[in-house]
């Protein structure tokens, strides 16, 4: 029988037919009088989805590369900084600052747990000398989201201290407002919620953040933004465009500016909700103990049954990605995205095809109820 592929994997996520087939026309030169409206359209757009007036720059990189542009631009080595650590991509945020020099102050916090606001506050008046605060939104080997609106509030009362944000899996999924809640940089990537192939990251970069930039000490050379504001001032790039990608990001970005801001943050709010609840049906219990993410779900194994051989199983038999655990919760826990181009449809699928793994893998359960619970809750809304 053939086997249908399903990707319901926190990045990379499925990508439109319309946005795929923009991608598909042929390749116009990066510096040609073609290319700029279609950059110029592009950098609007993510003003939109940012929420913010400020310039929102175009990397050709991952993610990752965005985190390591809002180091070696903003500091300099030996400068102090507090990075919350509460997963696999908080200690990202640990690593590359301590790769740039920076004196690292770590916030641990316990997998599944959202950060404690008090315990950052202490620490700020502990270290008058802090200059930068680094967090993920969502943290996706978790699967807790941090409360952002309110570290902003608070961080924005040190003047000399920057709020850095990786929201490469939250934004989009969540309603991160740029300027509202006074984030200085901010990283996205274009795998997760903007519903593009990996290849680029986008940095937002408030006034504050840029006077520090004229300090920074930092050596840089590809990931230079002061360079990349210059030129996308002229709507192109410091170095070559990835040209077929942005030209995708268009396109994208009419997608969800179609749907309206509005509801794309109610959808994705929708469907993970509609995934929590069947899970729970199942009997099986969500992981973060914090604030869940919007972007991807977070599910404990049940006792006995290794969260690996969920993953694989759902994989291999269902033609379902899903995603397992990392580090020290590979085995115990396994993870569904409800991100960027996802509807109704694929929770029920990715439901239904836990259902029948654990049925296969000894777990008792009662087929179709947590598709039940979804369509019930689904039932309800008249957004989707």
């Amino acid at each position: 029988m053939i086997l249908k592929k399903y990707l319901l994997a926190p990045g990379p996520t499925p990508v439109p037919p319309e946005v795929l087939l923009s991608m598909a026309m042929p390749v116009i030169h990066h510096r040609s009088a073609d290319f700029l409206p279609v950059l110029d359209s592009a950098k609007k757009g993510l003003q939109w989805i940012y929420q913010t007036k400020n310039d929102v720059l175009i990397l050709c990189s991952t993610g990752t590369g965005g985190m390591v542009a809002s180091v070696n631009n903003f500091f300099s080595p030996g400068q102090k900084v507090i990075v919350i650590n509460g997963g696999k991509f908080g200690e990202r945020w640990v690593k590359i600052a301590q790769a740039y020099g920076l004196n690292v102050i770590e916030i641990p916090v316990e997998w599944g747990y959202s950060v404690d606001i008090n315990t950052v506050e202490e620490e700020l008046k502990k270290h008058p000398d802090i200059k930068g605060v680094f967090i993920q939104a969502s943290e996706t080997s978790t699967g807790a989201y941090h409360d952002i609106k309110t570290l902003g509030q608070l961080i924005k009362n040190y003047d000399d201290t920057l709020f850095i944000v990786d929201a490469i899996s939250a934004l989009v999924a969540h309603d991160i407002k740029t300027d509202d809640w006074a984030i200085d940089v901010m990283v996205s990537g274009s795998q997760k919620g903007f519903m593009l192939p990996p290849g680029l990251a986008f940095v937002s970069v408030s006034e504050k953040a840029w006077k520090r930039n004229e300090k920074s000490k930092t050596p840089r050379f590809y990931f230079n933004l002061k360079k990349e504001r210059e030129n996308l001032s002229k709507n192109q790039t410091n170095f070559t465009s990835a040209v077929s990608l942005i030209i995708g990001l268009n396109e994208a970005l009419k997608l969800l500016q179609k749907e309206g801001l509005d509801q794309v943050f109610r959808r994705h709010s929708l469907l993970a909700h509609a995934t929590r609840e069947a899970v729970k049906e199942i009997g099986l219990k969500i992981f973060p103990k914090g604030t869940p993410s919007n972007a991807v779900t977070a599910i404990e194994a049940p006792q006995g049954i290794d969260g690996q051989v969920i993953y694989k199983t759902l994989r291999e038999k269902y033609g379902v990605t899903a995603a397992g655990g990392q580090d020290k919760l590979k085995g115990k826990i396994f993870r569904f995205a409800h991100l960027g181009y996802a509807d109704k449809f694929d929770v029920i699928v990715g439901i239904s095809a836990l259902e029948m793994t654990l049925k296969d893998l000894g777990y008792s359960i009662v087929l179709g109820k947590g598709v039940g619970k979804a369509e019930e809750i689904f039932s309800k809304e008249d957004t989707l």
